[in-house]
Parts: structure tokens; sequence; C-alpha cells
């Protein structure tokens, strides 16, 4: 066994890995505006949702000695909605650089921390007698498990620009539409995810792999 293979006979966990300064700087940027994104979506259909505050508005304007129609009321409560999903496309701009941007750190990375060299070798250790068969599976799982998070990724980007642009490519009111419709649906299973790693990594932090999280931050081994 060379250096650079990976191996689970000694005691500590085939997770804690050397992470680059980039890939930590991507890491934690990528998480801030995931949650940043989530917050938009969440008080954009809630507290700032325009069909909740009508009565709302109506009520207070009413207090004033102003009585205003519903059609008028929705025009000043969907103000504020439109400012939060404004804010929403900015940082959809600001994931879909930081997607891009992990492409390009993944072709700088030294080739031992790179996502395609640490899988093979953990496909390799797996068929090499006396490994852990059940920790290798377990990381397999979860090196497959980021892959599918870069689909979900490559998908809310994709849908997100053409909800952008849509209209000035001239693609059509229904196919935008439908495109909204996925990125919508596309979003539960990125924010499930997210929420799945969070708990992995909490639970992987206060196991075996103890250490994980702070290798995000100060590097790894």
């Amino acid at each position: 066994m060379t250096k650079d293979e990976i191996s689970t006979k000694n005691e500590t966990s085939i997770f804690i890995q050397k992470n680059s300064v980039a890939i930590r700087i991507w890491h934690w940027l990528t998480f801030l505006t995931i949650i940043s994104l989530f917050v938009t979506v969440l008080m954009a259909s809630t507290a700032l949702n325009p069909r909740k505050n009508i009565a709302e508005v109506q009520n207070a304007l009413k207090e004033k000695g102003v009585i205003v129609s519903n059609e008028q009321a929705w025009a000043v409560s969907h103000m504020y909605d439109d400012k939060m999903w404004d804010f929403h496309k900015i940082l959809g701009f600001a994931l879909t650089f930081l997607f891009l941007s992990r492409i390009v750190i993944e072709g700088t990375q030294p080739k031992k921390e790179k996502v395609n060299f640490r899988i093979k070798n953990a496909l390799a250790a797996f068929r090499q007698p006396g490994q852990d068969k059940k920790e290798l599976k377990h990381y397999l799982l979860v090196k497959g498990s980021y892959f599918a998070f870069y689909l979900l990724l490559l998908a809310m980007v994709g849908t997100g620009l053409v909800i952008a642009f849509g209209s000035d490519l001239g693609i059509s009111g229904p196919v935008r539409h439908s495109v909204k419709e996925a990125h919508g649906v596309f979003q539960y299973g990125f924010y499930t995810f997210v929420a799945a790693h969070l708990i992995g990594v909490v639970v992987a932090d206060l196991g075996k792999a103890k250490g994980v999280v702070s290798g995000m931050i100060n590097g790894g081994k």
C-alpha cells in the first residue's frame, strides 16, 4: 500500500482528510449562500407573502382614513415581496459563480485531494482484505451523495438562470412556467440534502470521525 492509498486499519477515520484553503473557503461561502437563499424563500412565502398581507395593509391605511381596494393593497404588499425575490436572485447569481468556481477548484486541486482520486482509492481499499468494509461503504455512499448534490446544484442554477433571463432570451411563457415549477421541486431535494449533510457531519464528529468539522476550518490532517 502506498502512502496515497486509503487504509481503515488504524484508528483514524477515512473521513478525516486534508482540505485545501480554496475548498474550505468555497465550502463556507456556499453554506452561507444556501442558508441565505433558504431564508429568502421562507420570508417571501410567509411573512412577506402578498396574499397574507392584503388585510394588514388595508387595516393600516384605514386607521389613517384611507380606504383601498384589494388590488391596491396587493400592489403595496407585493412591493416588499418583490424586493425579497430580487435579493434571492442576487444570491442565485452568487450560487452560480460558486458552482462554476467549484469546477475550477477541482481542476487545480493537488492529485491526492481530488474527489475522483479519493473515490478510486476507497474502491481499491474496499477490495483489499482486512479493511473496514462498513466504513468504506459509508465513505463511498457519502462521496456518491456529493455527486447527487452537484447535479441538484446544476439543476437549481440552470433553472434559476432560465427564470432570470428566459424572457430576454425569448423563451415562451409556458416553458418558463414549467422551468419555474421544476426549480421549486428541485429546491426540496436541495434543502433536504443540506439538512441531511449537517446531521450526518455532526453525528460523525461526535463518533469515530471526530475532527471532521474542524478539518473544514483548519484544513484537517
